[in-house]
């Protein structure tokens, strides 16, 4: 299976999926091929009127396809709680919990609760999500958290816990990489506290995708040309995370990213993410200070 593709997604029917940052990019892309192969699929987005036209992009292109929109602000705990209270009173069960919202290399600003915009959007905003719909998933058979994170782990990644909003210096490629390696070790210890239970929690990265996520990269107009022959497209980019979510053979703690030269671009195989994002000490850690962020404890 060196080129797996979506062809090879099993029939999802019956299935209800919750996909973050779904109304465009790698989201829209992950949406539209798990509702063409049977799941009811929930793009849950900041923007609703974004949300309801990719929607009806989904239902254009296959008319059969259960869509739904679900009002999500990731960068405002009271819109997750509100959203998480609206989803488990619609959706008793969610056999795929997709986390795959971000923000890349924002300037310098904060969410609602006063967190730095990437640690608060794409790590702490999952984090609270997730426990709050946790029940729900763990009524699903078989079902899955896949939580999308980037090859910027790896760059100067740490956590900061002695200024995790960057308060004294703020770093646009430090901040993310924090984020990015937040969300791996997220993964790791959920997939630890997980057990023996038949969810599983995963990871996945798209490799170097040409979406709306690198706009706030400024690239000088001499470069545009090349941004096409180095990135690929949205639909491949989504497919490490599509396999993670759907592949049988997926294992609890597996990382999952493009197959070519430094995991850029290519089908998706089994990779593997940096050491320090497989540090216990450092997931537990992370964990506690999370749950004292976001108020919000795991039924675990």
């Amino acid at each position: 299976m060196s080129k797996w593709t979506t062809a090879d997604i099993p029939s999802q029917s019956g299935r209800t999926a919750v996909v973050t940052g779904a109304n465009t990019g790698l989201g829209l892309a992950t949406a539209e091929a798990l509702a063409a192969h049977g799941a009811h699929v929930v793009l849950a987005v900041r923007d609703t009127t974004k949300g309801t036209r990719a929607a009806d992009q989904i239902r254009t292109a296959h008319p059969d396809a259960a869509v739904t929109v679900q009002s999500l602000d990731l960068g405002s705990l009271r819109s997750v709680r509100t959203a998480a209270d609206e989803l488990n009173a619609a959706f008793p069960r969610i056999d795929l919990l997709i986390n795959n919202a971000g923000v890349m290399y924002p300037p310098k600003q904060t969410t609602e609760d006063g967190f730095e915009l990437a640690f608060g959007t794409n790590h702490l905003g999952h984090f609270a999500l997730t426990g709050l719909l946790l029940q729900n998933v763990l009524a699903a058979p078989k079902a899955r958290v896949v939580t999308v994170s980037s090859q910027g782990h790896r760059i100067q990644a740490a956590i900061h816990f002695d200024d995790l909003q960057w308060e004294r210096r703020y770093s646009r490629v430090g901040a993310y990489g924090q984020s990015k390696l937040a969300n791996l070790l997220f993964t790791h210890e959920l997939q630890r506290r997980l057990d023996s239970r038949d969810t599983i929690a995963v990871a996945a990265h798209p490799g170097v995708s040409n979406t709306e996520l690198m706009r706030h990269l400024h690239l000088p107009s001499a470069v545009n040309p090349l941004v096409g022959l180095l990135t690929q497209s949205a639909s491949m980019g989504a497919l490490p995370t599509l396999r993670a979510a759907t592949d049988p053979t997926v294992r609890g703690g597996q990382y999952y990213g493009p197959s070519g030269l430094g995991e850029i671009r290519g089908y998706p195989e089994l990779v593997e993410s940096s050491a320090q994002s497989h540090d216990e000490a450092l997931a537990r850690r992370l964990w506690t200070v999370s749950e004292e962020l976001t108020g919000v404890t795991f039924p675990l």
